[in-house]
This record gives C-alpha cells, sequence and structure tokens, in this order.
C-alpha cells in the first residue's frame, strides 16, 4: 500500500502548491505507516521536492501530456495508482484538479473529498476536517471506501520542510485519446498567477477607472503579490477576467488579501473566505466587506494606498 501525491507543473517547472502537497502526503503516509510515492509529469527537475519528504518520484514524460486534459491525466494517474498499489491519492484543489477528480474517481471506483484543510483525526472510518458551505464552515467528512482521494485546500497545511533523499524513475502509461482540441491559450507573462500567490491585491469600481490601476500594481509590486479584480471591474472591460476573484470568477485562498475600492458582494466574498487574513481599503464605512475583513481603513484609496505602499517600501529598505 502507498500514497500517491500528483503534482502540478507548468511548462516543467513544480507550481509553489506542489510542495504542500508533498507535505501533507509525507505527513499522511507517516500516519499511516506506509511509503509515500510522488507522480510527477513533464517536469524538467524533481529535486527540491526532496525537501519536504519526497523519497520516490515517479515521472511521466510525453510531450503528448504537456496541455492539461482532465480525462487523460486522470487516467495516468488511475494507471499508476493501481501498478503501485495506492490506496490514498492527494490532489490540489486547483481548478484542473477539481475538474479531473470526478473522472479519476471513476477509474478508481474511489471516495473523493475536497478542500480538506487536515490530516485524518481517525483512520476508520477515514475522517478529515474539510470547508463547507463556500468556506463559512468546517464539517468532518468520512471516506469509506478502500480507495481514498484527497483535494487538499491551497495553504491549509502549510509547506513544512522534511529533508530526505530522492530516488526517480521513468513511467510509460499509454494514453487515451484526445477528445478536446486546443486552438489557443493566452498566458500573462512577467507576473504572479492568482493561484500560485500567497498575497494578492484586488481593486474595484472604487478606483474609478482603469487608468487608476497603477495603485493596485504597484502595491502589488511591492508585496511581491498577484493582482485582482472585482466582477463588475472584469465585466466593464478594465481588467482581463483572468484577473476576476469570486464565486463566480476564481476562487482564492492565500494567506493575506487586500481589497481597494471593493464593496464586498456576496459572490466575492465567498470566493476569497479561505484566505487567511484579508484587509479591506474602503470610503464607505457601511461597506459589506467591513464585516468580513480581518483589517479595515476607512478612508480614499488614493490617498491610503500610496502613503501604505511608501511605508511598506520603507520598512523593506530597512529590514533588506
Amino acid at each position: 500500500m502507498s500514497v500517491l501525491a500528483y503534482i502540478e507543473s507548468t511548462k516543467g517547472i513544480i507550481k509553489k502548491n506542489a510542495f504542500e502537497i508533498v507535505s501533507y502526503s509525507s505527513a499522511l503516509a507517516k500516519q499511516l505507516g506506509i511509503e509515500l510515492i510522488v507522480l510527477s509529469i513533464n517536469v524538467d527537475d524533481n529535486s527540491e521536492l526532496s525537501k519536504y519528504g519526497a523519497t520516490r518520484i515517479v515521472k511521466v514524460l510525453n510531450p503528448e501530456l504537456d496541455n492539461f486534459d482532465a480525462k487523460i491525466t486522470g487516467n495516468v494517474i488511475a494507471q499508476v495508482a493501481k501498478d503501485i498499489n495506492a490506496t490514498h491519492i492527494v490532489i490540489s484543489s486547483s481548478v484542473d484538479s477539481k475538474y479531473m477528480a470526478p473522472l479519476l474517481t471513476i477509474d478508481l471506483e474511489a471516495g473523493y473529498l475536497s478542500n480538506v484543510v487536515e490530516l485524518p483525526s481517525n483512520l476508520n472510518p477515514f475522517t478529515v476536517k474539510r470547508t463547507s458551505f463556500t468556506n463559512k464552515a468546517f464539517c468532518d467528512a468520512s471516506i469509506v471506501s478502500d480507495i481514498k482521494i484527497i483535494g487538499l485546500s491551497s495553504n491549509a497545511f502549510g509547506i513544512i520542510e522534511n529533508e530526505s533523499t530522492l530516488s526517480e524513475e521513468v513511467y510509460n502509461p499509454s494514453l487515451l485519446q484526445k477528445n478536446i482540441t486546443l486552438k489557443s491559450t493566452e498566458k500573462i507573462s512577467g507576473k504572479i498567477s492568482i493561484a500560485d500567490a500567497d498575497v494578492v491585491v484586488s481593486g474595484g469600481r472604487g478606483l474609478k477607472g482603469p487608468e487608476n490601476w497603477n495603485l493596485v500594481e504597484d502595491l502589488a509590486d511591492t508585496l511581491g503579490a498577484a493582482t485582482a479584480c472585482s466582477k463588475p471591474v472584469s465585466d466593464m472591460g478594465w481588467r482581463p477576467h483572468s484577473e476576476h476573484v469570486g464565486q463566480t470568477g476564481k476562487p482564492v485562498a492565500t494567506n493575506l488579501y487586500i481589497a481597494i475600492g471593493i464593496s464586498g458582494a456576496i459572490q466575492h466574498l465567498a470566493g476569497i473566505n479561505s484566505s487567511k487574513v484579508k484587509v479591506v481599503i474602503n470610503n464607505d464605512p457601511e461597506a459589506p466587506f467591513f464585516k468580513a475583513a480581518d483589517y479595515g481603513v476607512v478612508g480614499d484609496a488614493f490617498d491610503v494606498v500610496p502613503r501604505l505602499n511608501e511605508k511598506l517600501k520603507a520598512f523593506k529598505a530597512q529590514n533588506s
């Protein structure tokens, strides 16, 4: 028996969430008393995973898997899981993994729990804590099937260093026929993606127009953060839809979320509720966001944000 951890990558580079997946999977394997095996697909260098407890890597190298296909990727994971007798599979709670998970569940006749935030509290039945009701509550849920798939929520368990010696082996799966044709992709270069960010700086209609977005971008640059926006902003064309966060956009679970000029519609708050610390800057003291925020500043964003940015720059300079 073994724990299989599937890590995600982009253009051969391991995504940040992979380190948390391996950290969690290593602790889970230790708790269960079984081996941890990590699966990577088209990753150039897996060596960094050894810092977080990975001892054995099964790597698949096939250019046909460069572009994510939920059905094909899920089937590859299922083949590996069957060959190594994996009883527990750990994946992320990214959009891709949530899309793939039901297909993987069918292939393995497994049980699946998404948005898991802790190691199991009980092994028989296998019980874990997960978020529910759009991250407004927690619940304990159990899987009773022989094979268990765990979708780990981002920034829930943390990245834990556990230096180990790594061995690698190449696995050659049989690939299903593609039924999706990729025509083109648009990637934003030179920026931190929302999915990989620890900090997100987001703007809303309170910024009054796209010409003022430098307030968001400058603060994000100082913090090493990703930029985002509310739904009305993307609908008006001020920012691309790829930056829209919320229940109907991209959900985020960052360590810090800063909302500038965002009133806090219920759909937006549902999408960012998993973020650990939420800060709002708004000139309306009755804005709903203040009820959900950990910290709030009532004031004009055009006055508050530049002053905040200068203070942060000065703090970084003193501590560099």
